[in-house]
């Protein structure tokens, strides 16, 4: 009976460390390796599981008219943070801290960044007011995105086109 516990504790231990999400480090590293070995910058996505704008800002990256764009141009991470509850398992650890780093406290999510292969800023997802544009979403906001697209991209005028489009959110939706 004895060593039936220290198998089962053992076992629920093993089974937890096998579903630990990576540290935040680790995802951003990975990402910064290959955006050098494929000539691309990174996109750092800061995202939660209970978070609508998160999941309309994937979704809206994900569609078959834009996902080839941003695959094109950029090694896209996405660091989980500010999980709840029985999610907390969610989070990568050290990605509060790491959004701390780029000044990401206060933002809310998703806060994202554009980093070159050197882990250098090249932009992030506050506008000139210093306000978190998240998932881009009036045509103000995703004009102040595109623009920060074009500064860290090759996307032409037609590709940029494309992703306003998609992210610029119509009345009835």
């Amino acid at each position: 009976m004895k060593y039936s516990k220290i198998i089962l504790v053992f076992t629920v231990l093993l089974f937890q460390l096998g579903f630990a999400q990576e540290k935040a480090d680790v995802v951003l590293n990975k990402a910064l390796t290959d955006a050098k070995k494929e000539n691309k910058n990174v996109l750092l996505v800061f995202h939660a599981s209970w978070c609508q704008w998160c999941k309309l800002m994937e979704k809206n990256m994900n569609l078959p008219e834009t996902k080839p764009l941003f695959d094109k141009n950029y090694v896209t991470a996405y660091v989980d943070v500010q999980e709840r509850g029985e999610k907390k398992v969610l989070e990568n650890p050290g990605g509060e801290a790491m959004m701390n780093q780029y000044k990401g406290e206060n933002a809310g999510l998703p806060f994202w960044l554009v980093l070159n292969s050197k882990g250098e800023v090249l932009t992030d997802s506050f506008n000139d007011k210093g306000e978190n544009l998240g998932s881009p979403a009036t045509p103000e906001e995703v004009d102040v995105f595109l623009a920060k697209l074009e500064k860290t991209t090759k996307l032409n005028r037609q590709e940029l086109e494309t992703i306003q489009k998609v992210f610029v959110k119509k009345k009835d939706q």
